[in-house]
């Protein structure tokens, strides 16, 4: 492909490589584009290309959030987000592909994070700071667990939870050589991703041709 240096083509294959097909995140009427940015850079940091934005609060419903460069650092070309607005479709489209759906809510009773096993098909769902996860989503779930706090703060900002929960994933995933010699996509399907991400990376570079030539 033309403007695609032998280094950029050794990243993507190597970025497809390590991607996690059973690990995801839902965020369930989170609307600060700040967050949802810092969000799609832990996800793709761990490996993670598709999340869901579940929107289902009465009279608000978002179809799309827009998600600004800077707040993304470019995140959102490689990570995909699919949005809802009614529950039970978002829950049912997310278990077909990821078994398991755990949220994290301040409620007894929860496991802590560092008891899940998270090398297991798992979808991470966390809610907004004003109301955190709505009551008719946990009611969904198959787990609700904490993250350990040993100060003041009884939690932590929505992107920062879901950047230590992420981590922790991929430590565990790490350690159980699911980012090494147990590659989790087929050569199909490592295939197809790295012709989707060869195209994004072609149409951002005819932009910014595009862009100064004028």
């Amino acid at each position: 492909m033309p403007g695609l240096s032998p280094e950029r083509e050794a990243k993507f294959r190597r970025v497809v490589s390590r991607r996690q097909p059973d690990l995801t995140v839902i965020l369930e009427n989170v609307y600060d584009t700040h967050n949802i940015g810092a969000v799609l850079r832990s996800c793709d940091s761990v490996g993670i290309s598709e999340i869901f934005a579940l929107y289902n609060e009465p009279g608000k419903g978002v179809k799309r959030v827009i998600i600004g460069k800077k707040t993304s650092a470019g995140s959102r070309k490689w990570v995909d987000v699919h949005y809802f607005q009614d529950t039970i479709s978002c829950f049912e489209t997310v278990r077909k592909k990821y078994r398991r759906i755990l949220c994290t809510h301040l409620e007894e009773p929860a496991a802590t994070l560092y008891e899940l096993d998270l090398t297991q098909p798992t979808a991470l769902l966390f809610g907004n700071e004003r109301d955190g996860v709505t009551e008719a989503s946990r009611a969904l779930c198959d787990g609700n667990f904490v993250i350990p706090m040993m100060g003041m703060a009884a939690s932590l900002n929505i992107s920062v939870a879901c950047a230590v929960s992420l981590y922790e994933a991929g430590r565990q995933r790490q350690m159980a050589g699911m980012y090494g010699e147990n590659t989790r996509l087929s050569a199909e399907a490592e295939a197809a991703l790295y012709e989707t991400y060869l195209a994004r990376s072609e149409e951002r570079i005819n932009k910014r041709l595009a862009n100064k030539a004028e």
